[in-house]
């Protein structure tokens, strides 16, 4: 069951709310290689608007910018699973904001949190903190410049923080890569050579035995 804020609760059950998405990105200096955040949603003007943050489920005040620059968000599916989950975020390929974004910046791998808002109809305030429906990282990105009479875009693709989760350790069991974590460790010292070895045990000799490798968990050995 999803939890949603009282004042939230109050008002969807008097049927008086206005829905609004807002999309943060967190894009990389192409020459400093520093982050590049920005904030659009899904209405005209530029607001100041609080959103729970994902990571620390605080309340923070972000600027965001709209007048079309955000055009729409597929349907984000909600499941209770690792299933890594794909979200299409369709921009407006005239605006000079987006433009700067997707041209200037680099948006691969770039974070994305995405927040519902919910407003009253009739002081058009917010009636509580957005929530965050979404927290992923742009997939693919692909930019349509159209001829004329064609509709253009900028589409991007992304998928959620839980593809983390089928990321594989690059690292090796090595006594080099030991030594990266702590000068000291020399664990795995004679890990390359000690399937090798050979023990003398009264009359037996021969190579010790060794287990069977096990299947790695979530890429940690």
């Amino acid at each position: 069951m999803r939890n949603i804020s009282a004042a939230n609760l109050a008002a969807l059950q008097a049927r008086a709310l206005v829905a609004r998405d807002f999309l943060w990105i967190v894009a990389r200096n192409r020459v400093t290689g520093g982050p590049v955040a920005d904030g659009m949603w899904s209405d005209v003007g530029n607001v100041s608007a609080s959103v729970i943050h994902p990571d620390t489920g605080l309340e923070v005040t972000r600027d965001w910018f709209g007048s079309g620059t955000l055009v729409a968000i597929d349907d984000i599916p909600l499941v209770s699973n690792l299933t890594v989950q794909n979200v299409n975020i369709r921009l407006s390929q005239v605006d000079d904001r987006v433009e700067q974004l997707v041209r200037d910046y680099d948006c691969k791998q770039a974070r994305v949190e995405i927040y519902r808002g919910l407003f009253d109809p009739d002081s058009r305030q917010m009636v509580a903190p957005a929530e965050c429906r979404f927290v992923g990282f742009v997939d693919t990105i692909e930019i349509k410049t159209p001829d004329e009479n064609e509709e253009g875009g900028v589409t991007l693709t992304c998928a959620s923080h839980t593809q983390e989760m089928t990321r594989a350790n690059p690292d090796t069991r090595s006594h080099e890569t030991q030594k990266l974590r702590s000068a000291s460790d020399t664990f795995f010292k004679d890990s390359a050579t000690v399937e090798a070895w050979e023990v003398f045990w009264g009359s037996v000799k021969g190579a010790v035995p060794t287990q069977k490798k096990r299947k790695k968990f979530l890429g940690i050995f």
